[in-house]
Formats: C-alpha cells, sequence, structure tokens
C-alpha cells in the first residue's frame, strides 16, 4: 500500500538536505525549532535534530569539556555583520576564503556548527579543530550520526570556500556515511543523487540489516506528488535547487 505526499514548490527551500553556498542563497530565513547546540552554551543554537544529534555524538567520544561550540546558528544581520567585519578587520581576500556572503551561509539554516578545541582564546572565525585527538576521535564519528565535516581541502574549487577542519554540517543519516565513503562535497552529493530516480533508486544497507532507499524527484512548477508506502520511517527534503531527496527506511521482510 502506498501514500500520496504532495509537496509545494516552495518546499524545495525547506529539509536537512540543503545546498547553500556561493550560487545557491538560503530563500527561507525563518528558521523553527532552535534550540541550544549545548546547554552549557544557551546563545549558541542550531535545529532541534542536528543539536540532539550532535550531544549524541559528544557523549559517544566522551568530549567532556574538550569541545566547545564555537558558532551555530547565525541570523542574517548577524552574518552581515559578521561578514563587513572580517573585511574591515582582516582584508577581502582571507573574507572570501572563510566567511560566506550573508543569505549564502549555513549558518543561516541553523544546521551548521564550528566547533573548537575548548582552550583559553578562541579564534571566532578559524577555531582550532586538530587531526588528532578528541577532535578527530569526533570528526570520526560524526558521519555514522549524520553530520560531515563540510570544507575539505581538496574541495575549494568545488566548494568556493577554504579548508575549514571546524565546520560541521548536518545532513542526516545515511547520507553522512554516503558522503564520507565516496569522499563527497555536498555538492556532489547533491548531483550524484540526481542519477537516482523513483525507478531507480540507491539502496544503502545498514549493517543491521535494514535497507534505506533514497531518490531524487524534480520539483514541479504547481504541486509536486511523491508516492510513499505505508507504515515506514521516510524523510523527504528539498535540495534548495529544483527537487527533492526522498530518503524510506525499510526492513528486510518488507
Amino acid at each position: 500500500m502506498m501514500k500520496t505526499i504532495e509537496l509545494e514548490k516552495e518546499e524545495i527551500y525547506c529539509g536537512n538536505l540543503l545546498l547553500v553556498n556561493k550560487n545557491y542563497p538560503l530563500r527561507d530565513n525563518n528558521v523553527k525549532g532552535l534550540v541550544p547546540a549545548d546547554v552549557r552554551f544557551p546563545n549558541i543554537l542550531m535545529k532541534r535534530d542536528a543539536a540532539n544529534v550532535l550531544q549524541l555524538i559528544f557523549e559517544k567520544i566522551s568530549a567532556g569539556n574538550s569541545i566547545v561550540p564555537v558558532s551555530g546558528y547565525r541570523s542574517l544581520e548577524e552574518q552581515t555583520a559578521i561578514y563587513d567585519g572580517s573585511l574591515k578587520n582582516n582584508g577581502e581576500n582571507f573574507t572570501r576564503k572563510y566567511v560566506a556572503l550573508p543569505n549564502h551561509s549555513e549558518h543561516q539554516t541553523g544546521l551548521a556548527i564550528d566547533l573548537g578545541l575548548n582552550k583559553k582564546d578562541i579564534d571566532f572565525i578559524r577555531p582550532d579543530f586538530p587531526y588528532d585527538g578528541i577532535c578527530d576521535e569526533f570528526r570520526r564519528a560524526a558521519p555514522d550520526y549524520g553530520f560531515t565535516q563540510r570544507y575539505a581541502k581538496d574541495k575549494e574549487e568545488i566548494t568556493g570556500i577554504s579548508h575549514e577542519p571546524w565546520h560541521f554540517r548536518y545532513v542526516g543519516y545515511p547520507h553522512s556515511k554516503i558522503i564520507e565513503e565516496n569522499s563527497f562535497s555536498l555538492e556532489e552529493y547533491t548531483e550524484f543523487i540526481k542519477a537516482y530516480r523513483e525507478d531507480c533508486k540507491l539502496v544503502y544497507k545498514e549493517a543491521f540489516g535494514a535497507e534505506v532507499e533514497i531518490y531524487y524527484i524534480p520539483a514541479n512548477n504547481d504541486k509536486t506528488l511523491i508516492a510513499i508506502p505505508e507504515n515506514c520511517v521516510y524523510q523527504i527534503s528539498g535540495n534548495n535547487i529544483d527537487g527533492f531527496i526522498v530518503t524510506v527506511w525499510r526492513k528486510n521482510d518488507d
């Protein structure tokens, strides 16, 4: 048995898999469901699902006070102030490398977090998050829970942002694992998934036996109808460009 989900065109701008970069600005600044990313820092916010998962990773690796959130959700006004302040203090070349233009920053989605090694002086723009110790434990564990390190050194030409070891993006599981296993940037993953349609789905097999089906559906100019099996867990996210990414969890006995 199938049920039909009806989506409006504007819903391509909502969800965990939005691609926000220099070419695709955030269209919806009305971010809902923000909570503290870490109770120790009540003013650093993320969307609830992302914040909950972040805490799970901290617990999994016994991070304690070794890692601190540095920057989470930013309003348009905050991103503008950070960008303008960096231009003034650091110059245009530095700012273009490390600070996204207002409305082109993942921080405005509530799905991104900058993390830093807990020490006396933490650089707000470029916090220290090395490739060893507890920071690298976080980096290795993150994809198992839905986070990916967003800006890799060898992807700078694609992402338009310099290497940022401290910036992590929540995309949800198993998307984070597929990105990690293929060394994709989110730009590459967004394009990769377009090859999988309703009649040719990507099937990701989880270690405990379940299968996850992932596929792309282009948005219609009016309403888009998506058929989903009854009695299954599913998520639908816009890609912020032209369509939807559908994720369906199935048991082997379906």
